[in-house]
This record gives C-alpha cells, sequence and structure tokens, in this order.
C-alpha cells in the first residue's frame, strides 16, 4: 500500500507539472495572438490610408487629363488654322527649353 500511496503523489506532480506547462503555453499563446491582433490592426489603417492616397491622385490626374485635353484641342485649332509662325515660334521655343535643361545638367555635375 505504501508503494500505492508513492505512485499516486508521483502521479499527481507529473499532472501538475503538465498543468503548470500548459498554463506558460497558454499565456505565450495569447502573447502571440494580442501581438498578431494588433499587427493586423496596423495594416487595416496603412490599407485605409493608402487607399484615400490613391484616391486624392486619382482625381487629381482627372483634373490634369481634363487640363491636358483642352490644351490639346487649343494646338489642334492652332494646326487648323495654319499658323506657320506660330510653329516655328513653338519649335524655337521648345528648342530652347531642351537647351537650358542641357546646360542646367551638365553645370549641376
Amino acid at each position: 500500500m505504501r508503494r500505492a500511496a508513492a505512485g499516486e503523489g508521483y502521479g499527481q506532480a507529473t499532472h501538475q507539472m503538465y498543468e503548470d506547462e500548459n498554463e506558460h503555453l497558454v499565456d505565450g499563446l495569447k502573447d502571440k495572438v494580442t501581438a498578431l491582433k494588433s499587427l493586423s490592426i496596423d495594416i487595416g489603417n496603412e490599407v485605409r490610408e493608402q487607399n484615400k492616397m490613391l484616391n486624392s491622385m486619382d482625381s487629381d490626374f482627372d483634373s490634369s487629363g481634363g487640363l491636358l485635353g483642352a490644351t490639346m484641342g487649343r494646338l489642334q485649332r492652332m494646326a487648323r488654322a495654319g499658323h506657320s509662325k506660330i510653329w516655328l515660334y513653338m519649335f524655337l521655343f521648345v528648342l530652347f527649353v531642351f537647351f537650358v535643361t542641357y546646360v542646367v545638367l551638365k553645370f549641376q555635375r
């Protein structure tokens, strides 16, 4: 009977050791779940922020497209009018802009 009592105490100690280990693992799991929750919330906030920025860029591009369309319409009207001097001045202006850009980039280095 003494042996049975000794074996019973050993089983309880082993059971308690497993319970303690399980509690420790559960606490570790809780910490990991909390970290994952925080990370997923941060990702959600970042996605919302990026969507706002993309929507803003979309409206900016739409307004730029409208401005460019209007400019192209004016250029087409000017081309239909046949003003060759205006085309010559425009070509000279473009050459001037490229030359200035080249000089600025050359001396910037």
